[in-house]
């Protein structure tokens, strides 16, 4: 049965009173008059090969948001899907989702709060979770033989104080923009689009990118002051993106080839403990100086990391139970995976008078059971950093390959 308010011409009619991100005549695009333009505000293409906001780089602020699906048919999500495709697009290009303006007794088609803005390179990246294809134990949409194997929940991982709430989802939008208010009025108007069809879940404001993606950039720093993601995989290697984080064709579910996985893990900081520690036992935590980002017992960031120095008393120079150490492919059997994270604060912890700030946690992998599962359980067990942190939320969801002008994203799925 149909649920109410959800055929396609409802949907479509909510966008734009015909179709979704269709402006009306002099509808004013965001860069429209702005006395905001920045010279280096770009529009990132939503089509392609791939999703944006994988490998493009990555803009200084993000909203992450997850939903649970309130849809009986795999027909109302298609629906669904391809509304969240048509005002995607029209956003990331710098236009409306819909027009602003309209009959002054029905309620504007755009939230109008990016009105005057600059696209201030704004990428959106869907993703569905295991959910989507059986939930409960139930194959909800009829879709369950077109899950590929490695989208599974993740289970019980070493170090795991998991938040349900915050935790999971069967549909995933990550919005990245240069400017904290365009990435808002993405999310605030897809979750629009989707009402009575989808429901958010919990949702994660980010700030500072806090992982490089790229050889060429300035390498961020997180909450904790060390430079971070050193060693990540460079996005512009073509080669390594396709044997560690784009699915290939091997993958037996085709809509998923091209596609990838992302993991997202609510890292909270223990900043106050931090804080109090001293400069060495903060070096030795993470295995690199502070000020610098050099490997310990090395010059310079970007110095290879000798896992097998020795200070003059014999002691390994980096911990054997330093960060780097043990997140390294070298001790990992080669296990990488693509880093792209945000800082967060969001307050203070009600419970204990301390900061609620860390490390949203984001990264792209062509299985999560093989890739970060695996350095996880190294990590969990026996990292130092263990004392200063603690994992209070995780997802899965699998990226479908970008969409084609004129398709959708996940078309593929319901061929």
């Amino acid at each position: 049965m149909t649920t109410p308010h959800l055929t396609r011409r409802r949907l479509l009619q909510a966008a734009s009173g015909a179709a979704v991100g269709l402006a009306g005549a002099g509808s004013p695009a965001y860069a429209a008059g702005s006395d905001r333009m920045r010279p280096d505000s770009a529009v990132v293409p939503f089509h392609g090969a791939h999703q944006a906001g994988i490998v493009t780089p990555p803009p200084d602020r993000l909203m992450f948001a997850a939903f649970d699906l309130m849809v009986s048919t795999a027909g109302e999500l298609r629906e669904l899907l391809q509304v969240w495709t048509e005002a995607a697009a029209k956003m990331a290009a710098g236009q409306p989702a819909g027009p602003p303006a309209g009959a002054l007794d029905a309620a504007p088609k755009d939230t109008g709060e990016a009105l005057g803005l600059p696209p201030s390179s704004l990428t959106v990246t869907f993703g569905l979770g295991p959910g989507v294809f059986r939930k409960d134990g139930h194959d909800r949409f009829g879709l369950a033989a077109r899950r590929p194997r490695p989208l599974a929940p993740l289970g019980p991982l070493p170090g795991d104080r998991l938040d349900p709430a915050r935790s999971g989802g069967d549909l995933c939008i990550q919005a990245c923009a240069d400017d904290p208010q365009v990435a808002f009025h993405a999310v605030r108007n897809l979750t629009r689009l989707a009402r009575g069809a989808a429901v958010m879940r919990w949702t994660q404001l980010g700030f500072g990118r806090a992982a490089s993606t790229s050889r060429t950039a300035v390498t961020p720093r997180n909450l904790q002051g060390f430079k971070d993601g050193t060693n990540n995989l460079d996005a512009g290697d073509a080669a390594a993106m396709r044997r560690y984080v784009w699915v290939g064709d091997e993958e037996p579910q085709a809509w998923m080839r091209g596609g990838t996985y992302a993991v997202t893990r609510r890292i909270r900081m223990l900043i106050e403990k931090w804080d109090g520690s001293s400069l060495d036992d903060q070096q030795e935590t993470i295995g690199r100086k502070k000020i610098s980002g050099a490997p310990l017992g090395e010059k310079h960031e970007h110095d290879p990391v000798d896992l097998a120095a020795r200070k003059p008393d014999g002691a390994p120079e980096i911990p054997m139970d330093a960060h780097i150490r043990l997140a390294s492919h070298a001790t990992n059997h080669g296990v990488r995976i693509l880093r792209r994270g945000y800082n967060f604060t969001d307050g203070i912890d009600p419970a204990t008078g301390e900061l609620d700030a860390g490390l949203f946690f984001i990264c792209f992998q062509r299985d999560p059971h093989e890739q970060f599962a695996v350095l996880q359980r190294r990590l969990g067990g026996r990292d130092a950093l263990n004392e200063y942190i603690e994992h209070r939320s995780s997802a899965v969801f699998a990226i479908p390959a970008g969409v084609p002008r004129g398709g959708y994203v996940g078309q593929g799925l319901f061929a």
